[in-house]
């Protein structure tokens, strides 16, 4: 940092976001985080910062990191805090503070045009549905008009379109600087920018996919940076074993297949050998579907590797990558892109041997099937080692910040998960007036959690308080399957809109929510963080369960064995802290703004009725508590009449 960092002269009461921001206020808790990042990334410190809702730790974090002369990633959970950072957040603190700092986006490969596939299946002309030549063809139109070549531009064409793998790469089809079209690409533009800049924007996964590509010697797409700063850290442990880990699809092996078609009449004309040999492997995977049964399901490899039929269902596929390796290695030197579809069918080889073999050890080895399709995984029981050396490997800064960091004020369990020991955390209090903003209601009368009818005895103590909050909710819940039921359930009941996670995209559904501002949406996971709705739209939050992670899920319970292996409880030491970090964003969702005022519902009885109850109750912010029906009642009444008197 070339100049000893004052906060006051950009966050103060006389500061530059003060007289560029209309309704800008000082905050001491933004004004000590900023003084703490500047410090950090001064010295090139571990910094961990809990920064409570409202703290404003996006210009906390920002105002030191363009100030400092450093080389910055900036890194978010999701591609949409993503471009909110940089579309929204970023111009306007540059405009306030009258700096020049270059700055770039960066995302993952699949959110840009890739123009050579795209040319390649406009010419192929071999398609799945009528919908997929529509699809294909509105890139087409949309393409020669982008200067970026990002795909979000196309908000109507879906996220799960049919087009997209078509027109879009992966570490194991691009070509590289090899491809004919490199001049014209939108991601070697982007990654040119990214180089150059002072602060790049990316997201989690990216930052974690540019590690692993590194690892393997194949080259960095990140630029170097002194100065590496995560937002939303606690999605970290979870993004980090993903690609700490390693993974083989069916879709890998079904695009290898489609593209080695695709290449082979671009550059060779008509090759039965390959076209034989594609179709080939994809009824061998198609097999080794129907092996794992019909469900769509999550479970160990042991569980499905000793099956009477799986020894020669592997064999199959295993025999037919061969077989069109051995044909794309014969017609290789015709393209580049046959080049590269053998060096895929040859990775793809080691790979799926491996991830059909033995289980490494200190690896969870699982599998997860979909209608048509299948996924082999090997996950890190823990990713403190790697994650560690990663820390230690690079002199940089390193800052990580969320609103939920901590179990009360405690970092370990956070801290631990990421193997970071020697390092600075502060814990900082919302500005927000809890006490009186928001009122925390338990119903009473409400079954145990494991009992069949509990879900429905939640929709039923759910209803008056919906009625009485006139809608303007938001139901989460810790499972698709008591989404499912209560998505029926509510309809016919409910006199408000009803907006159901699933059924559109996820900024489309919460687009509709504002707009009828007395909605009700249904969301799972998804919905619990990363959402910002301000205002009276969102007035009451209402969660089913303490979302505990299911111990059926494979990698869970293969963490909590090894919990018990070390002689530690895995509930304690585990499965209750992530509880209780994951409820605190669902609970986050509700005051966004010193103005909001609202009704948090927890329906789950364990959280007055069991010890560790009051570790949730200590780590919320202090809302004043209920179990009273009619309390509810009255308080949306008081807060509707104060609405009614300023407007």
């Amino acid at each position: 940092m070339t100049d000893r960092f004052n906060s006051l002269a950009i966050l103060g009461k006389e500061g530059r976001l003060a007289g560029h921001i209309a309704g800008f206020r000082p905050r001491d808790s933004q004004l000590a985080m900023s003084d703490a990042v500047a410090e950090a990334v001064r010295e090139k410190r571990v910094l961990m910062v809990e920064a409570g809702t409202g703290t404003g730790k996006t210009y906390a974090y920002l105002a030191p990191a363009l100030l400092s002369g450093e080389k910055v990633i900036v890194s978010t959970g999701t591609r949409n805090l993503q471009d909110q950072l940089f579309h929204r957040d970023l111009p306007t603190i540059l405009a306030a503070m009258g700096v020049s700092v270059r700055t770039a986006l960066l995302k993952g490969r699949a959110n840009y045009l890739c123009p050579y596939r795209l040319q390649i299946h406009l010419e192929d002309g071999r398609f799945a549905s009528k919908q997929t030549v529509h699809e294909l063809q509105r890139v087409a139109e949309w393409a020669p008009t982008s200067n970026s070549g990002d795909i979000a531009e196309l908000s109507d064409l879906p996220e799960d379109a049919s087009v997209w793998p078509l027109v879009t790469s992966t570490a194991d089809n691009c070509l590289g600087q090899e491809c004919p079209l490199i001049e014209e690409c939108p991601l070697a533009r982007a990654r040119k920018k990214a180089s150059e800049a002072d602060l790049v924007v990316v997201n989690h996964h990216l930052f974690f996919a540019d590690i692993a590509i590194k690892e393997e010697g194949f080259g960095e797409l990140l630029p170097d940076a002194t100065a590496i700063i995560f937002d939303e850290a606690h999605q970290l442990p979870e993004v980090a074993s993903m690609f700490f880990g390693e993974s083989i699809s069916s879709r890998q092996l079904l695009e290898l297949a489609q593209d080695a078609v695709g290449e082979m009449l671009q550059a060779a004309g008509e090759m039965r050998s390959i076209l034989d040999a594609s179709t080939q492997l994809e009824n061998r995977v198609a097999d080794m579907r129907l092996v794992f049964g019909d469900d769509a399901r999550k479970g160990i490899w042991s569980e499905v590797s000793g099956l009477e039929k799986m020894p020669a269902g592997i064999e199959g596929v295993r025999l037919a990558l061969a077989h069109l390796s051995a044909c794309l290695d014969a017609a290789s030197a015709r393209s580049k892109g046959l080049e590269n579809a053998h060096r895929r069918a040859e990775d793809l080889i080691v790979q799926f041997e491996k991830l059909t073999g033995n289980t490494p050890e200190n690896q969870v080895h699982w599998f997860e099937t979909f209608k048509k399709g299948f996924v082999l995984q090997w996950t890190p029981l823990d990713v403190a080692k790697p994650f560690r050396d990663m820390v230690s490997g690079r002199k940089a800064a390193w800052v990580f910040t969320s609103a939920t960091l901590a179990v009360h004020e405690d970092f370990r369990h956070f801290s631990g998960q990421l193997g970071l020991n020697d390092l600075e955390t502060m814990q900082l209090p919302s500005p927000f007036s809890y006490e009186k903003q928001a009122l925390f209601y338990v119903p009473r009368g409400l079954p145990d959690t494991s009992d069949p009818r509990y879900t429905h005895s939640v929709l039923e103590a759910s209803l008056p308080v919906l009625q009485a909050s006139r809608g303007r909710a938001f139901v989460l819940f810790t499972s698709h399957r008591a989404l499912k039921e209560a998505a029926e359930w509510y309809r016919g009941r409910l006199e408000y809109p009803l907006f159901v996670q699933g059924t559109m995209a996820k900024a489309e559904l919460l687009k509709r929510f504002r707009e009828h501002g007395n909605g009700v949406l249904l969301g799972t996971g998804s919905f619990w963080e990363g959402v910002d709705v301000r205002g009276e739209a969102l007035s009451c939050v209402i969660i089913d369960k303490l979302p505990f992670a299911s111990p059926g899920e494979p990698v869970i319970a293969a963490r909590i064995d090894a919990y018990k292996a070390r002689g530690r409880n895995p509930f304690v030491s585990y499965q209750l802290p992530g509880a209780i970090i994951a409820m605190k964003q669902g609970a986050g969702r509700l005051i966004r703004d010193e103005t909001d005022t609202g009704v948090l519902m927890v329906c789950d009885p364990r959280l007055v009725g069991r010890p560790y109850g009051q570790l949730f109750l200590q780590s919320l912010p202090p809302m004043r508590r209920t179990r009273s029906l009619d309390e509810v009642r009255e308080f949306f009444a008081m807060i509707d009449s104060m609405s009614d008197v300023t407007a």
